[in-house]
């Protein structure tokens, strides 16, 4: 029997479309694939169906798993399909008719493949958000908003936006992540959002105070006088700040960089 494929746009509310047409498509689970479109690889005996997004759909998905499964189970598809994983929609899939059926304990059965692979894929995105809590660097524009880059696998930008807002909730700031084009921002004393910017008009706006240029300045010449020579242990510092992440850490830059 041929395999029915839905394919969905890569974001949450696309994925959760996804799976609610294909659960109601009637073609049984077994002969159904959700994937996100970017992904999709065209196969003999595949019936594809191109999933439109509907915001009603996904809100009855995202509603049904909080209250038929667990809102730890929300949270574990949630950071799953913000992952780079071109198989995740599937995965959600799967891991949900095994919420649907065990309920809130689905989460503890780590034995069932369709469990640890949603498991494994939401540790991932959430391990890559916490480390770019600490690596992350600031500076400030002529502007005076506090802006930040990231370079992430996955798209964790939304997941470390609800900690800057404690931590600066009185700052204007903006988190840019430079893989998926995504930009967290944050008016002081308000909610922080999401925006997809067009185009490169804004990035000329991204002009350093001179103020800035100093403290970088300042920092540069810290973190190479506060380094004990002797001590020096580059495989130890990598294993602390893998290389990765050093793009946008200011102390790693060249002195002509800017």
């Amino acid at each position: 029997m041929e395999t029915n494929v839905y394919l969905c746009e890569n974001e949450i509310d696309g994925i959760f479309t996804g799976i609610y047409d294909a659960w109601a498509s009637g073609y049984g689970h077994e002969n159904v694939r959700v994937e996100v479109e970017e992904a999709r690889t065209l196969s003999l005996f595949s019936r594809y169906h191109a999933v439109r997004t509907d915001s009603g759909k996904a809100e009855k998905v995202a509603r049904s798993i909080r209250s038929k499964i667990s809102e730890k189970a929300y949270h574990l598809v949630f950071r799953t399909a913000l992952s780079a994983d071109p198989g995740k929609a599937d995965k959600i899939y799967r891991f949900l008719i095994a919420g649907f059926r065990y309920g809130s304990g689905v989460t503890t059965r780590l034995a069932d493949p369709a469990v640890m692979a949603v498991f494994e894929a939401s540790r991932y995105v959430a391990n890559e958000a916490h480390l770019f809590r600490e690596f992350i660097r600031f500076k400030q524009l002529k502007s005076g908003i506090y802006f930040g880059k990231i370079k992430p696998v996955n798209r964790v930008a939304v997941l470390m936006a609800p900690d800057f807002e404690d931590r600066m909730p009185s700052e204007d700031w903006a988190i840019y992540d430079e893989t998926w084009r995504d930009v967290v921002v944050h008016r002081a004393d308000g909610p922080w959002v999401l925006v997809r910017p067009e185009g490169s008009e804004w990035e000329r706006m991204l002009k350093e105070s001179e103020e800035e240029e100093r403290f970088q300045a300042l920092w540069r010449t810290f973190f190479r006088t506060i380094g004990i020579e002797q001590r020096r242990n580059p495989n130890c510092q990598r294993n602390m700040m893998p290389l990765r992440y050093r793009e946008n850490a200011v102390e790693f830059w060249e002195k002509e960089k800017r």
